[in-house]
């Protein structure tokens, strides 16, 4: 199954608008809330090549960038088959 993880903080508007995109696609996520937490933050940042803005999504470690940048590949009709890629790629050998 396709991960999908979202560094987000608590009243970002984006933030809430990526998770609303993602529900009503009935996709599910990890949320990791940066707020306060530099640690987090600076995971985050070091994922994104240092972009310190939330949302930062990612799809199986794939960088997808922000909200506008997932909204773009919905538009565009390339979320589902970003999805549909990953999932039929087959799981990394441990």
């Amino acid at each position: 199954m396709t991960r999908i993880v979202l560094y987000t903080t608590p009243y970002c508007g984006y933030c809430n608008a990526a998770k609303s995109l993602l529900e009503r696609k009935g996709l599910s996520y990890a949320e990791i809330n940066v707020s306060g937490d530099f640690a987090k933050r600076e995971e985050m940042a070091a994922r994104a090549f240092g972009r310190r803005r939330v949302p930062q999504i990612f799809i199986d470690d794939r960088h997808i960038g922000g909200y506008d940048e997932l909204a773009q590949l919905e538009r565009e009709a390339r979320l589902d088959a970003l999805l549909a890629e990953l999932e039929a790629m087959p799981a990394p050998v441990p």
